[in-house]
């Protein structure tokens, strides 16, 4: 169904929810007609989760913007080009499977400050401040947000109706979150961004 390597195929049945979910990391997302979960762990990263407010269809990124230096601000700097390559790779996914962009909502979530070493450049507050610019930018109203603070969040989207379940983590049991975002940030540093950009 999908060649790209960004699109999530854990898919699993969560008990608690009675239904099936799909399991995003870092770097993926993945969106559905039908009626299912999809779920992600948040730390400084960000989660866009975008749904046609009339068919149901919907999805969920999982990003971070890389450090991008000095021109990190710049639209067409490297550092901005990853966020808005998880955005698009997901709204024209939507679109393509029937969505209409005049129907498109989001609800976004994450950025948190929870990676040590990371808060100097603030990335997490960056991430935020990049996916509320971009849905701007689109038009795509954002009716609920839940960004930055200091907690790892675990967003549970449920495309079909649009709720959120968002818990707070007040720590991990364990680093795996910390190491997820830190390979994702070292992965992105080497790795380069699919499309050109056109200015006009």
């Amino acid at each position: 169904m999908h060649s790209n390597s960004q699109f999530a195929t854990n898919v699993y049945y969560d008990r608690t929810f009675d239904c099936d979910a799909a399991k995003i990391l870092p770097g993926e997302y993945y969106y559905t007609g039908k009626n299912m979960l999809i779920v992600t762990v948040l730390g400084s990263c960000v989660s866009a989760c975008i749904r046609d407010r009339i068919t149901g269809l919907g999805g969920m990124n999982h990003f971070m913007l890389p450090d991008g230096g000095g021109d990190a601000g710049s639209p067409v700097s490297a550092s901005m080009r990853y966020g808005t390559f998880a955005m698009e790779i997901l709204i024209n996914d939507l679109l393509k499977a029937g969505a209409r962009r005049e129907n498109l909502e989001a609800k976004v979530f994450g950025g948190g400050a929870v990676l040590r070493g990371f808060t100097a450049m603030n990335v997490g507050q960056r991430n935020a401040e990049f996916v509320m610019q971009f849905l701007k930018t689109e038009r795509i109203p954002v009716l609920a947000e839940d960004l930055n603070d200091i907690h790892p969040r675990k967003v549970y989207f449920f495309p079909k109706t649009g709720k959120v379940l968002v818990k707070k983590l007040m720590q991990t049991q364990n680093d795996t979150l910390a190491k997820r975002e830190l390979d994702y940030a070292k992965r992105l540093k080497v790795e380069p961004v699919g499309g050109e950009i056109d200015l006009f």
